[in-house]
């Protein structure tokens, strides 16, 4: 007699992830949330997310629901939550215990995620790490000046080491946990949404803060708005004639991680007013939170006019509806580099203790986005700060970026 082969389990129906708790990891992961929708259509997806990163999903065609859970709450508060919900399945996208423990205790019978040390155990499906993962670990400072004191590497082009087939982004280790449950685990370029109301809202106040700070004047007499495609122009305040956005470009200088991230305040600043002198009636917006106020004064004072300051100003959706907004936008590794790229703007970044190939903007190989490096080697080290000469980054000029900028700008 001949065996039936086994019955095929249902694919759930419910399903959370367990979304990650930083801005550009956060971007990283939507690959793999629109792969899952592909995969299952039908099923109800709810994404956990720290509260910070609560907006970043409002609208994501990915997702039918967002959970959000506070700096101070517990796993225990957490899950009583999650069980409440019923979930089927949990796609557990952080390596962290308590990402783990939330859903083990929520009692969600299908739980995958990384096999991790005191993750594994709460886990019904620890995961090895995927075929072609590269190990990144941070350099020691021993190692940085054992490095150094090879013969450096000559310039290469931009972006010249990254490949569209890089197997070693970040985003394939997302898209490896979704195809557990069946997704694709193809890359796709991360994506973000923005509505047209929200890029309106943020071209009224752009008229608003340029009349404040006097440089209504400035505006374009005969140039289209940017985005008008999208939104429209911009109502005037004084007549009944559209007023008219200047060419709108972004600088964001600051990066949580450490200094080795930040490319130097006054290079930004050398930037914006080559560009601006070249360009010719435009406008910086000044990115950042509240921690970054201080360089972005900085690089507004150096570059003596023409860069308006929003770092801590801006709420999570205004900031992505101006980045939507900006032609260009010019940035450390950090999470609005991210956003931005998600949202189609394309990005200049300067790499320096950090890898392009592992957390690179937009998807490898993206000809939209110029990655920027000196090649010392020791890059990339993996530190907050720099044991040497922050060679890697004072290496990089401010004519690069400035080509690269100006490469950028998509036709007016």
């Amino acid at each position: 007699m001949t065996a039936l082969p086994p019955a095929r389990t249902p694919p759930p129906r419910r399903i959370l992830v367990r979304g990650v708790n930083w801005l550009g990891d956060a971007v990283m992961t939507t690959p793999a949330l629109q792969r899952l929708r592909e995969a299952l259509p039908n099923a109800h997806i709810t994404l956990l997310t720290h509260e910070k990163l609560a907006d970043l999903w409002r609208r994501h065609p990915s997702l039918d629901a967002v959970m959000a859970f506070s700096p101070g709450e517990s796993p225990w508060s957490v899950a009583r939550r999650l069980r409440a919900e019923r979930f089927q399945a949990a796609l557990v996208l952080p390596n962290s215990p308590r990402s783990a423990l939330e859903v083990w205790l929520a009692q969600i019978p299908q739980r995958i995620g990384y096999a991790r040390p005191w993750c594994s155990w709460l886990l019904t499906q620890a995961l090895a790490p995927r075929p072609g993962k590269l190990h990144m670990p941070r350099r020691s400072v021993r190692e940085v000046k054992r490095l150094v004191r090879q013969p450096a590497a000559p310039l290469g082009p931009v972006a010249a080491a990254r490949s569209p087939e890089s197997a070693v982004h970040q985003i394939r280790d997302y898209l490896h946990l979704a195809a557990a449950l069946g997704a694709n685990p193809e890359p796709l370029p991360p994506k973000l949404e923005i509505a047209a109301p929200e890029l309106r809202e943020a071209q009224e106040m752009l008229m608003k803060t340029l009349q404040v700070v006097g440089q209504a004047s400035r505006l374009s007499k005969g140039r289209p708005a940017l985005g008008a495609d999208d939104v429209g122009e911009a109502p005037s305040r004084t007549s009944g004639t559209p007023a008219q956005l200047p060419v709108l470009l972004g600088l964001n200088p600051g990066a949580e991680y450490g200094p080795a991230k930040r490319w130097p305040a006054e290079n930004f600043a050398a930037v914006a007013r080559e560009v601006s002198r070249r360009v010719g009636n435009c406008a910086w917006l000044a990115f950042g939170g509240p921690g970054d106020g201080q360089v972005c004064h900085e690089v507004a004072r150096l570059a003596g006019s023409g860069v308006i300051i929003l770092a801590g100003k801006t709420s999570l959706r205004q900031s992505m509806a101006l980045l939507k907004l900006c032609r260009v936008v010019l940035t450390n590794d950090t999470g609005p580099m991210h956003v931005a790229a998600a949202l189609g703007t394309p990005v200049v970044v300067p790499f320096g203790s950090t890898s392009s190939e592992l957390t690179g903007p937009g998807l490898p190989g993206d000809p939209h986005h110029q990655l920027l490096t000196s090649a010392p080697p020791c890059a990339p080290c993996f530190r907050r700060a720099c044991p040497i000469d922050f060679r890697c980054m004072i290496g990089i000029s401010p004519e690069r970026v400035v080509d690269a900028v100006l490469r950028s700008l998509p036709p007016r």
